[in-house]
């Protein structure tokens, strides 16, 4: 993956080929000051903060089965289609725009300006 990852001019990121980014997968990446998660469950590119609510583990640590994403620091579960908590309930992700453009998947962060990104 590159490390000049730039920009589409809509406030949208690149990040990945769409196509190295395969179902069940997941990746971490930096964009701005924020560590984004973006994975593919079901054909469907999803994207969220990549830190845990619980304790502030990085997800991408964890394990994604069966679209249910599990924190490895103390087994949180989030559903990755929709980042709403599993176990517990009453928590969710933070989502991001996710969409796919020439080939990339291009992310645009709700909650923090974006200066860039890089793979982690």
């Amino acid at each position: 993956m590159p490390d000049d990852v730039t920009g589409t001019g809509d406030g949208f990121v690149e990040l990945i080929e769409a196509d190295q980014l395969w179902d069940g997968e997941m990746e971490a990446f930096d964009v701005g000051d924020a560590e984004v998660l973006v994975l593919k469950v079901d054909g469907q590119i999803r994207a969220y903060d990549g830190i845990c609510p619980h304790q502030s583990s990085s997800l991408v640590e964890g394990e994604l089965d069966r679209g249910v994403l599990t924190c490895r620091a103390h087994e949180w579960q989030f559903d990755a289609l929709t980042g709403d908590g599993v176990n517990p309930k009453g928590v969710s992700l933070a989502p991001h725009d996710v969409q796919v453009s020439g080939g990339m998947i291009c992310v645009r962060l709700r909650s923090k300006a974006s200066a860039g990104a890089r793979p982690r």
